[in-house]
C-alpha cells in the first residue's frame, strides 16, 4: 500500500476528505521525522508500533572480498518495532 492509497482508505474509515486524511498522513510523517532526527525520544503507538532512533558504535569489520580488516564509523539507525495487535493480525490472516 502506497501513501494515496493509505489516504483514501484513511478518508474512507474516517469519513473524511481526501483531503484532511492527506494532511493527517502527512503531519504524522513530518512528526515521526523531527523525533527522530532530534533523538530525544520514542514515538510509541500502543499496541501497533514504535519508532526510535539509535546510536551504533564504532566498530571493525572485515572486506568479505579481500578479507582485510575495515574500520566502520560510528552512525545512526532507525528502530521500528511492531506491536501486539499488529503481530496478532499477521498471524490470523
Amino acid at each position: 500500500m502506497n501513501k494515496s492509497e493509505l489516504v483514501a482508505a484513511i478518508a474512507e474509515r474516517a469519513d473524511i476528505s481526501k483531503t484532511d486524511a492527506d494532511a493527517a498522513v502527512s503531519a504524522l510523517c513530518d512528526v515521526m521525522e523531527d523525533v527522530v532526527a532530534k533523538g530525544g525520544g520514542k514515538i510509541s503507538v500502543s499496541g501497533y508500533f514504535s519508532v526510535e532512533r539509535t546510536n551504533r558504535a564504532a566498530r571493525m569489520g572485515r572486506n568479505p572480498q579481500t578479507g582485510e580488516s575495515i574500520h566502520i564509523a560510528a552512525s545512526k539507525g532507525i528502530k521500528m518495532s511492531a506491536g501486539a495487535k499488529l503481530k496478532n493480525a499477521a498471524k490470523s490472516a
